[in-house]
C-alpha cells in the first residue's frame, strides 16, 4: 500500500506557480498495476519522483508499507565513468542483491554486447535507457514506478520487456504511465487521472481512460 496524505508540489517558473500536486489524498493499494493518467505536463513524472522519494513534496507525505522502485528505466543516477557491469554491481550492493546474479541478468536482458563493460558516458540513450530497464527488473521490489520504458528499443526488445513486466506483475504491483492506451489496458487493471494538481482514483481502468480522453478532448 502507498498512501499520499495532503501531498502537494508546487514550482515557481518564471515568476509563475504551477501546481502538480494539490493537497492530494489517495491510495495505490497493493499488487495492482494502476495506470497514471494525464495530460503532457500533468505531473505525472514529478508524482512517481515524489512517490519514489527521489523529490520532495513541497507539503505532506506519502506513507508505504512494501518497498518501491525507482523510476523504471531511469538511468540518471548512473555514474557516467564506470562501466554499466559496475553501475550495477554498485546498485545490487545498494538494494541488497546478488552482485553476480543481476549482473547475469542485465547482461542478458538488456542485449548491449561489449558495451556493457564500456563507461555508461560512451552509451546511447537507447542503451542507457536498456540498461536501465534491466537492472530495475532484475530487482525484486512491491511495487514498480513506470514511465514509459517499454517503448525502448526495437520491436523485438518491447515485447521481452512486456512479458518481463507481466512477469514482475505477478507478484508486484506498479504504477505506470504511458500514453498508448493499448499498452495500458494489457498492462494495468486500475487507473488514477492526475488533472490540474488533482488526482482521481478508479478501480475500473476503462471509466479511468474515458474520463483522460474526456479531458483531452475538452
Amino acid at each position: 500500500m502507498i498512501r499520499l496524505e495532503n501531498l502537494t508540489k508546487q514550482y515557481v517558473v518564471n515568476g509563475t506557480r504551477k501546481v502538480v500536486a494539490d493537497n492530494i489524498t489517495a491510495v495505490f493499494p497493493t499488487g495492482v498495476s494502476i495506470a497514471l493518467l494525464g495530460r503532457n505536463g500533468a505531473g505525472k513524472s514529478s508524482l512517481l519522483r515524489m512517490i519514489a522519494g527521489t523529490m520532495e513534496p513541497t507539503s505532506g507525505r506519502i506513507i508505504s508499507d512494501g518497498t518501491i522502485s525507482w523510476p523504471v528505466g531511469f538511468a540518471g543516477s548512473f555514474h557516467p565513468d564506470l562501466t554499466g557491469v559496475q553501475n550495477t554491481r554498485f546498485i545490487a550492493r545498494v538494494y541488497g542483491v546478488d552482485t553476480d546474479a543481476l549482473v547475469d541478468f542485465v547482461m542478458d536482458f538488456a542485449e548491449l554486447g561489449h558495451h556493457f563493460h564500456l563507461p555508461i558516458r560512451t552509451y546511447s540513450s537507447g542503451m542507457r535507457s536498456r540498461l536501465a530497464f534491466g537492472v530495475s527488473m532484475g530487482i525484486r521490489f512491491d511495487t514498480y514506478l513506470v514511465d514509459e520504458v517499454t517503448s525502448v528499443g526495437d520491436a523485438s526488445f518491447r515485447r521481452k520487456s512486456e512479458e518481463i513486466f507481466a512477469l514482475r506483475m505477478q507478484e508486484s504491483g506498479a504504477i505506470f504511465v504511458s500514453h498508448s492506451m493499448p499498452m495500458v489496458r494489457r498492462m494495468c487493471t486500475m487507473g488514477a487521472v492526475l488533472d490540474s494538481g488533482r488526482l482521481q482514483m478508479f478501480d475500473d481502468l476503462d471509466e479511468a481512460i474515458a474520463h483522460h480522453e474526456r479531458l483531452l478532448a475538452g
